[in-house]
């Protein structure tokens, strides 16, 4: 890195000056932002924060849509060296309780229907500064920014400096909080930005959230890294995407986003024409939408492997076979290795525990040193949980998560977390969850419930409750009332038996 400075703010600063005033943003309505635009406003913003007396180090909690505005917060947030805590705009008051006070925040940063749940969650935790900032780009955020200076000096930050704070639920249903440093994100951009052979000349199709690596860290990193544009969607929307496609090169997705198109009926060879490549990851990415895709389009699909504690750590190339089934080769810089229970490496094509170390790899879990501890072995490999083979020409297959962890439309959905809401409802003994295979989502959520005697239980009533207290990504799908669950000789439930008996439940 030959940044004196090791703020990523400075990364993208370097690139983007060069390419004067070109869009960097695209909206639908076709409102262009250049250089000098995302400046002043992440200048005006970042001097609003530093002028509250918040300083380096210090958490934002930012609940709120996607727009140009919540792009020019997050880069604000790294020019001042604050901790940008992303929180996924599904959560409820009852999940954001928990991310409030175990994050510490300074200030606040919601959609303006949300703040009376803030202004409460702030008040409980002497928190002094609650802004609003809705989808429309309005609200007291912008308002209290607008007088501000349009020039900012950007922080000097160490490498080990934290630039955001992302929370991942573990087995046990409790939250961790995963501290990722400026280093980590600008070494993994760099990589990809190479990899994936990003140019000033690229326009990416940025139609995915960003409260989450794959939309935040890796879509937006790739574009500002390297100068490209971006045609800005607020979400998903196959008509918008269809439209738009001609006048792109790239377009990063989920699982989900292939197989909606392809169920259009209108993508075409035609109007993939100039697309120079099609990204996948957040969720396996099944064999058959990839040979689907590729008649369809002449495209075949690029699929990658990253974590929230690791953004990325292999794809499949660019020039070169992409094996599909398989997330490709680990990147330059990057070391995996597949392990056994008892700490051996294993031989090729040999299922085991996949363990990554590189300068991608997180600077550990906020509040939770013994967790970090463990999760890394004696020679610094991080242990990712995941359950992969790699094959003779090295490229990865992931075969399964250790931890039952399921990835529903490409948002990670932790089965202990839905089954601590199941369990606590009158009637229900205990629960299961699991994820199955769904031709949309990819694995749709399906709880296993057991009733008590005493009460009678209807699966609009339980989808109901969980509506109150989860995120609807996470709400199950399906809710199956059984006698018993099925259980090993230490009395732990047997999730592999009520996959393979529910595995055909979508299809």
């Amino acid at each position: 890195m030959t940044l004196k400075n090791c703020n990523l703010f400075s990364h993208f600063d370097a690139s983007l000056e060069k390419i004067g005033n070109k869009p960097i943003l695209i909206l639908d309505d076709g409102t262009t932002y250049d250089y000098e635009a995302i400046q002043n406003k992440s200048a005006q913003i970042a001097s609003l924060l530093i002028n509250l007396k918040v300083s380096p180090g210090e958490r934002i909690s930012i609940q709120i849509e996607k727009s140009p505005e919540s792009l020019f917060l997050y880069l604000a947030c790294l020019r001042a060296g604050l901790i940008y805590h992303p929180l996924n705009p599904g959560y409820t008051e009852n999940e954001l309780e928990f991310f409030i006070s175990n994050a510490e925040p300074t200030v606040i940063i919601c959609d303006p229907k949300n703040f009376s749940i803030f202004n409460k969650l702030a008040k409980k935790n002497n928190i002094n500064h609650v802004f609003t900032l809705g989808a429309d780009g309005q609200g007291t955020l912008i308002t209290a920014s607008a007088s501000e200076k349009k020039v900012f000096q950007t922080y000097n930050t160490p490498k080990d400096h934290v630039a955001a704070l992302l929370y991942s639920s573990g087995t046990t249903g409790r939250p961790k909080g995963i501290m990722l440093t400026h280093h980590n994100l600008i070494s993994n951009t760099q990589t990809l930005v190479d990899t994936w052979q990003f140019t000033e000349q690229d326009v990416l199709l940025h139609a995915l959230p960003i409260f989450h690596v794959h939309g935040l860290f890796v879509a937006i990193g790739c574009a500002l890294s390297s100068g490209a544009s971006m045609y800005w969607l607020s979400k998903f929307d196959e008509t918008k995407i269809l439209r738009h496609l001609s006048q792109c090169s790239v377009l990063m997705g989920v699982p989900t986003y292939y197989t909606r198109l392809l169920a259009t009926e209108n993508i075409t060879h035609k109007n993939c024409n100039n697309i120079r490549i099609f990204i996948s990851g957040s969720a396996p990415l099944l064999e058959e939408t990839f040979h689907n895709f590729a008649t369809k389009t002449g495209h075949e699909i690029l699929e990658r492997y990253g974590m929230t504690e690791t953004n990325m750590n292999t794809s499949n190339p660019i020039k070169g076979k992409r094996k599909p089934g398989t997330v490709g080769p680990p990147l330059p810089g990057i070391e995996l290795r597949v392990m056994d229970d008892e700490g051996h490496c294993l031989e090729n094509d040999t299922i085991g525990n996949l363990q990554v170390k590189g300068p991608n790899v997180f600077k550990g879990y906020w509040k939770m040193p013994e967790k970090t501890a463990e999760d890394f072995t004696k020679d610094g490999y991080f242990k990712t949980g995941d359950k992969a083979k790699i094959d003779r020409d090295g490229y990865v297959s992931i075969v399964g998560r250790s931890k039952d962890m399921i990835i529903s439309g490409g948002l990670n959905v932790y089965p202990k977390e839905v089954e601590l809401i199941l369990d606590d409802i009158d009637g229900v003994m205990e629960s299961a969850v699991i994820g199955v295979e769904h031709q949309d989502l990819g694995e749709g959520v399906v709880a296993i419930v057991i009733e008590s005697a005493s009460i009678v239980l209807e699966e609009k009533d339980i989808i109901k409750l969980c509506k109150q207290q989860l995120a609807g990504y996470k709400i199950p799908k399906k809710i199956i009332f059984a006698k018993a669950l099925p259980r090993n000789s230490m009395a732990k439930v047997q999730k592999n038996i009520l996959r393979e008996n529910y595995k055909n439940l979508f299809i």
